[in-house]
């Protein structure tokens, strides 16, 4: 199902030139690993299974432990030590009269398309799994997909851009028909993310300029060519800094034309490391935009210690959060519950990622609630295609989505501010555009305040 609308009245719902959109987010994720893991549509599939009779169902889970983009998946390992303390998933589910146990292998991609590749090969061909679920970035979530797509094996994905998501698995995010029948997928797009970021910009005077940093990589080619779009149609100039190498270390060039052209908001989507060496280049050479809108870097509290108090002010989106007004389906805990227990757990500041890999294992099992035989992997597949619940990051809809298999969340935007409390900042909501239902915690302030 396409939701795209072109309402003139609404920048946002703005239609994307279809060449534009595919150049970005095709380039670099249609060739994510070796041996062709890229996979077309399966259709009229039936009962492919890989644990036969067994009692128990086999859980594949691929995230970033290591390298970059590991801050990702700092929370993963409290996350999966609740979810093995919940019922289901500590006593087992009943399918058909037969109570089946759960076993969860978890893989580390290490923040490498190849290596997540390589290890959803071996989830499945040798550790024959039920299900893969994944996190953490096109470099995680779009080689494993792929590969298992390739290889008949059901597989939910989270925190993705869902364009860049599809792309990767051959889809035209334009004309989103295609149904990758074994992949599912749950989070955003470039529509919320303009959804998120313009009224924040909107409430800042600026001259309508954007500076927009975007590497040389699959979300960077993403929002080059779909984002950048709908910037323009929002009413605001574009100055694209060029697709630059990931881990490059000088930014000057880039920094200079942005001065040049005078951008008083900012937009990028890079690894967190070169948004380091960029922000503190940028701040050394002039460069200070009245608002900064960031998206894949500072989504977590460790992000922001390389910056220290250069991070004050800057805005970014969020998916989940204490102040979220969801709950676990599985146990009931809230999502200010959760985010406390971690915090008590770990000694460490909540992260939003915990929401997000928590949902993943809800997801899984509301899928399996509906099916006859947890080891058939085109009806468990099916059925992951149309889960419609409510739980940790909020109601999911996969039936309903902007593509086959895809469940939106409804994001916040917010900014890092000096906590009062114990950790030095903190995020807070400034902006509820797309999910009222989450209170504004404090009032916006430009980023060079």
């Amino acid at each position: 199902m396409d939701r795209q609308e072109t309402d003139q009245s609404s920048p946002v719902e703005q239609p994307i030139s279809r060449r534009s959109l595919l150049k970005g987010v095709g380039a670099g994720t249609l060739a994510v690993s070796a041996g062709g893991l890229i996979a077309a549509c399966s259709s009229g599939i039936k009962g492919s299974g890989g644990s036969g009779s067994s009692g128990t169902i086999n859980i594949g889970f691929i995230t970033p432990l290591t390298g970059d983009l590991a801050g990702f998946a700092s929370g993963d390992q409290f996350v999966l030590n609740q979810i093995k303390q919940s019922a289901v998933y500590k006593n087992g589910i009943k399918i058909g009269g037969k109570t089946y146990k759960f076993k969860i292998n978890v893989q580390d991609s290490q923040s490498s398309p190849t290596t997540a590749a390589q290890v959803a090969q071996q989830l499945v061909l040798s550790d024959h799994v039920d299900m893969v679920l994944t996190t953490s970035t096109p470099e995680t979530t779009n080689p494993v997909a792929a590969a298992c797509q390739r290889l008949k094996t059901p597989c939910l994905s989270t925190v993705v851009p869902w364009e860049s998501w599809y792309a990767g698995l051959g889809g035209d995010p334009l004309k989103p028909t295609t149904d990758f029948a074994y992949c599912s997928m749950f989070f955003f797009g470039l529509k919320e993310f303009i959804g998120t970021f313009s009224p924040i910009w909107n409430r800042i005077h600026t001259d309508k300029v954007v500076a927009c940093q975007y590497p040389n990589d699959a979300d960077g080619n993403a929002f080059r060519g779909g984002f950048e779009p709908l910037i323009r149609a929002a009413g605001y100039k574009v100055v694209d800094g060029g697709a630059y190498t990931d881990l490059s270390t000088n930014f000057t060039s880039m920094i200079s034309e942005f001065k040049n052209k005078d951008c008083q908001v900012f937009s990028n989507c890079p690894l967190p490391p070169d948004f380091n060496v960029f922000w503190k280049q940028a701040v050394q050479q002039g460069f200070k935009p009245k608002i900064a809108t960031v998206a894949k870097v500072l989504l977590f509290p460790a992000d922001t210690v390389a910056l220290g108090p250069l991070v004050n002010n800057i805005a970014t989106d969020s998916w989940w959060g204490p102040y979220m007004p969801n709950k676990s389906s599985l146990t009931g805990i809230s999502a200010s519950g959760l985010a406390n227990l971690y915090q008590s757990t770990t000694g460490n500041q909540w992260v939003q990622s915990i929401g997000s890999s928590y949902s993943l294992f809800e997801v899984a099992a509301e899928a399996l609630k509906s099916v006859s035989d947890p080891h058939d992997h085109a009806e468990v597949a099916h059925a992951l295609h149309n889960v419609n619940y409510t739980g940790m990051c909020g109601p999911l809809n996969f039936a309903a989505g902007p593509a086959p298999g895809v469940g939106i969340i409804d994001p916040v935007g917010v900014q890092w501010k000096k906590s009062s409390g114990k950790y030095p900042f903190e995020m807070v909501v400034v902006d509820n555009s797309l999910n009222k239902s989450v209170p504004i915690g404090a009032n916006l302030e430009p980023t060079n305040a």
